[in-house]
């Protein structure tokens, strides 16, 4: 049993209001992993979704497609959110695990930190973009559909 829907609904739509909710969707023991963090239970997920809301501006999850098989979901989503009035994007993926009772246990997201948002900051972004010029091979500009190279 797995309440996907219900809970992308909830993400589709969190504010700092409905963070509190988690406990809905998520098993006490929970564990939430994403680049920059790995906690278990209902309380450090919610820590983080607040977190979020207090150093970004404006942010939302754009959900996309979801692949659900038995008691497990991958979904593919947009975050999107500002920095000092200045718009982001950030395309990944969870991998969730619902237990018997439908409630999350497992939550694992997928993204590219550095492509998705360390190349794209100020300071920070020179160098990322460097090293991966650097690391990516010199391809005709057909295979590279449209990227530089």
């Amino acid at each position: 049993m797995n309440n996907t829907e219900p809970l992308l609904a909830w993400y589709a739509t969190l504010t700092p209001d409905t963070v509190g909710r988690a406990g809905q969707f998520y098993a006490a023991d929970a564990q939430f992993r994403d680049p920059f963090n790995e906690v278990d239970g209902v309380a450090a997920i919610e820590a983080i979704l607040r977190h979020m809301f207090v150093h970004t501006e404006q942010p939302r999850f754009i959900i996309g497609e979801r692949v659900v098989q038995g008691d497990q979901a991958f979904v593919t989503w947009l975050f999107a959110f500002h920095l000092r009035g200045v718009p982001y994007q950030i395309s990944g993926g969870s991998h969730l695990r619902f237990n018997a009772d439908g409630l999350v246990f497992m939550h694992r997201d997928y993204w590219d930190a550095a492509e998705e948002l360390l190349e794209k900051l100020p300071l920070i972004g020179a160098p990322i973009r460097w090293l991966r010029g650097r690391f990516r091979v010199p391809l005709p500009d057909a295979a590279t559909r449209g990227r530089k190279a």
